[in-house]
């Protein structure tokens, strides 16, 4: 698959990315970025990861066979609205995002209608912009691919799946709200948690802390203005997980409370066989 110009918009870790992965694996003849920020224009240009870049967003669609979006999940419907009357009748659109049911209603009723295909690699690291980027970040990563919006265009959906493929990812087939219900247990709620594990810490104890403060809290290092509005964006689901992490740490309280070894040691044992069936 090659298309002879693709534009990324938001040029951060996620869109650096894909431009270097679209550069190294010839999945687009031109890259164009567009981003507000002239750092990281420069930046994502003086790694190669962008042909050219403007801050200007009908400058920057304007001939481009794909828009990719990725900026925080709520700017991405307001840049679809903005740029289609930019591009040409068969481009196509797509995101990054992490949330998908509240970008599709802030696109309103006719969201189906648009020649957009609502996607999220499930790629990214804890650092930010473009400086990060990798070109291998979506190498053997899933991305979903949100189904229930496409109708009959099966086409589009081919394509955009293709593209992302094209990238390094593997396609998964989800509806908004399971992709939601789903990344608020796996993706949200585990930085809720680590950005909490950090908050309850003193400083001073960081000299004291071991590899497993270290991996929990990882994520905790995130760009906090990206995750607000990643959680409010999905806040129904992210709470119904809260409730769900909230009850099973109040059972290890009332085990812990009871001296109860027994229970303690099953409670372990059920967390440790989710993660052992992750596997590395």
């Amino acid at each position: 698959m090659r298309f002879e110009q693709i534009t990324i918009v938001g040029v951060g870790l996620i869109g650096g990315s894909v431009g270097l992965a679209a550069k190294a694996r010839a999945v687009a003849a031109r890259v164009v970025g567009v981003d507000p920020n002239p750092a990281n224009l420069s930046a994502a240009l003086s790694r190669g990861a962008l042909d050219a870049g403007t801050p200007d967003l009908a400058e920057g669609v304007r001939g481009s066979a794909l828009v990719v979006i990725c900026t925080p999940v709520d700017r991405v419907a307001p840049v679809i609205r903005a740029a289609l009357p930019h591009v040409g009748p068969s481009a196509l659109f797509t995101d990054a995002g992490s949330t998908k049911a509240r970008i599709l209603a802030d696109l309103g009723p006719d969201a189906e209608q648009l020649p957009y295909v609502p996607a999220h690699p499930l790629a990214g690291s804890e650092k930010s912009g473009p400086e990060h980027a990798r070109p291998d970040l979506f190498e053997g990563r899933p991305t979903v691919l949100v189904v229930g919006t496409f109708g009959a265009n099966w086409e589009r959906a081919v394509t955009v799946g293709r593209f992302w493929e094209a990238l390094g990812s593997r396609a998964v087939l989800m509806s908004a709200e399971e992709h939601d219900r789903v990344l608020a247990v796996t993706s949200h709620l585990p930085h809720a948690v680590a950005s909490a594990v950090a908050g309850v810490t003193h400083e001073d104890w960081l000299r004291v802390s071991a590899g497993g403060f270290r991996d929990v809290t990882r994520v905790a290092a995130g760009d906090p203005d990206l995750w607000a509005a990643i959680f409010l964006s999905n806040r129904a689901p992210v709470l119904a997980a809260v409730d769900s992490f909230t009850a099973r740490l109040a059972a290890f309280r009332a085990l812990l409370e009871a001296g109860d070894r027994a229970g303690l040691v099953e409670w372990l044992r059920e967390g440790k066989q989710v993660r052992d069936a992750l596997g590395t």
